[in-house]
């Protein structure tokens, strides 16, 4: 027997279990309540928002037996429970984009005439109501206007200005909202829980995202990732099965742009399709990402749906952009979304984006010059000085490495401005077989974007400078101990944590217990 799709099983069978949608369910609980439902209901909307769902919670709550109408629909009485299988007469579901003629319509109408078989009311519900024909709504609006008391109507569109002003004009229009990404992620944890399912956070929210507001689009994409239930799903087999691009290529372009660097934008851009991204979607990722920086930078950042240090990224990235540049690549990358087509080089929108955007820039008139101020500038900081030639390969310590950083990060910025604000996130934190310095960084984010071959390249050319031999640089996130906690412990402690890789651990962590 085939398994039946989640967002079929999950499907609300009561309007306590619609979410997002408040605004409806209120006005209609409020009529079912004092018995004053009408004979047509007009539910526009995007697609997965709930519109077809509501008509049959419309539907089962009318033709409820319950004697109180506020328990209603109680999914414990006889017609309640038929609703429910599948097998009330009383309900016609009409799809119009398969009866879009006007024949189609006179049959429902002559059928109309006919007393409900076992319910008060025969409900009918059109779905994409917006397909009929001029013609079909002229047959339909007779009806409308003079139904039997018997009849309601519930028609459901996606575009509700396709619809006649006057069919309009007869019903009761509703119209229904995108669902928050909040929403959709804890009703995506509660299936999830319900079935067994494991599964991380950050996978929940990149299926929310895909989803773009549709609760049934993003219980489907959630079905699409479920192969095995009882397999641990990450956020990298999550991308990889959506063909969603890692977050790393997004912020990499958005950098490119941000310093103008359009041969390492279309590299990222390059990169991000060669794993697996689809382009529309990592298309959809970067306005969303561009939008995320056009909201921080214009001091909203409370609109972004976003954990506190994923907000303090976007703010340091945002501060690379000018609101201008922000706007011209929120257009660019929008327009290359909107004119994919297929194509023999699906990713050929994005990368004229790129070059558009960063074109766009460069016709741009310089600014003028600052006026000139009498403030004389402090003079360079100079480095330690160095033992031995630069030829002559010599071991690094820790002290060493402590006293050169800030003249390394100094270095690295007079060639790259944009890593001072990620720079400000390291420190030194030990040197291993004497060539080896590991740099403690705060966060995961920071370590990918560090790791870049063009920033790292930065990193060790200010390396060699300053400490006159070869290095090799690694970083480590370090989110508990950082160098400001280092700093303020014993001597001995910070002594075995620089130079014999010692860790700091908390008193929950599992020890080991070998030997003892």
């Amino acid at each position: 027997m085939a398994t039946q799709a989640l967002y079929l099983k999950w499907r609300p069978d009561q309007f306590d279990d619609l979410i997002g949608q408040e605004h409806v369910v209120r006005t209609l609980l409020g009529q079912i309540r004092l018995n004053r439902i009408r004979h047509a209901y007009l539910f526009s909307g995007p697609r997965g928002t709930g519109k077809t769902t509501t008509a049959r919670l419309l539907a089962k709550s009318v033709n409820c037996l319950h004697e109180d109408p506020a328990q209603r629909p109680c999914n414990q009485c006889v017609h309640c429970q038929a609703i429910n299988q599948g097998r009330f007469l009383d309900i016609i579901e009409i799809d119009a984009a398969s009866h879009t003629g006007v024949d189609d319509v006179r049959e429902l109408r002559d059928r109309i005439a006919f007393s409900p078989n076992e319910g008060r009311y025969k409900v009918y519900i059109i779905d994409e109501v917006h397909r009929f024909s001029g013609a079909a709504f002229d047959a339909l609006l007779k009806t409308l206007e003079e139904p039997p008391e018997h009849a309601i109507f519930v028609l459901a569109t996606t575009e509700l200005h396709k619809v006649p002003d006057t069919i309009k004009s007869r019903c009761l229009i509703f119209e229904f909202r995108r669902v928050s990404l909040a929403e959709i992620v804890a009703r995506l944890r509660t299936i999830c829980d319900a079935e067994g399912i494991r599964i991380d956070d950050d996978v929940l929210e990149l299926i929310a995202r895909q989803g773009t507001g549709s609760v049934r689009d993003s219980i489907s994409l959630l079905d699409q990732i479920v192969s095995d239930p009882t397999e641990h799903i990450t956020f990298e087999v999550a991308q990889r099965m959506l063909g969603a691009a890692g977050s790393k290529f997004v912020w990499e372009v958005a950098q490119a742009i941000a310093e103008q660097d359009v041969a390492y934008g279309l590299d990222q851009i390059n990169h991000a399709i060669d794993s697996g991204a689809d382009p529309r979607q990592f298309g959809r990722q970067m306005v969303d990402h561009l939008r995320q920086l056009l909201l921080v930078k214009m001091g909203s950042p409370h609109l972004v749906n976003a954990s506190e240090e994923t907000k303090a990224y976007l703010k340091e990235q945002a501060s690379a952009f000018s609101q201008s540049l922000l706007l011209k690549a929120i257009r660019a990358f929008n327009s290359a979304v909107d004119d994919m087509r297929g194509g023999w080089q699906p990713q050929l929108p994005l990368e004229l984006a790129m070059v558009e955007t960063t074109l766009a820039s460069e016709s741009a008139p310089p600014p003028s010059s600052p006026p000139s101020r009498s403030v004389s500038k402090p003079p360079p900081k100079q480095p330690p000085p160095s033992r031995g030639s630069p030829n002559d390969p010599k071991d690094i310590d820790f002290a060493t490495l402590e006293a050169a950083w800030p003249y390394i990060c100094e270095r690295a910025v007079e060639a790259k401005s944009t890593l001072k604000a990620l720079l400000q996130h390291c420190s030194p934190l030990q040197v291993i077989e004497g060539r080896i310095l590991i740099i403690s960084v705060s966060d995961q984010q920071y370590k990918m974007t560090l790791e870049d071959e063009k920033r790292l390249q930065i990193l060790l050319d200010a390396a060699y400078e300053v400490l006159q031999t070869p290095v090799e640089i690694r970083f480590e996130v370090q989110e508990h101990h950082d160098a400001a906690t280092i700093e303020q412990q014993h001597p001995l402690l910070k002594w075995a944590i620089h130079n014999l890789g010692a860790k700091v651990t908390s008193d929950d962590e599992p020890q080991n217990s070998e030997g003892d």
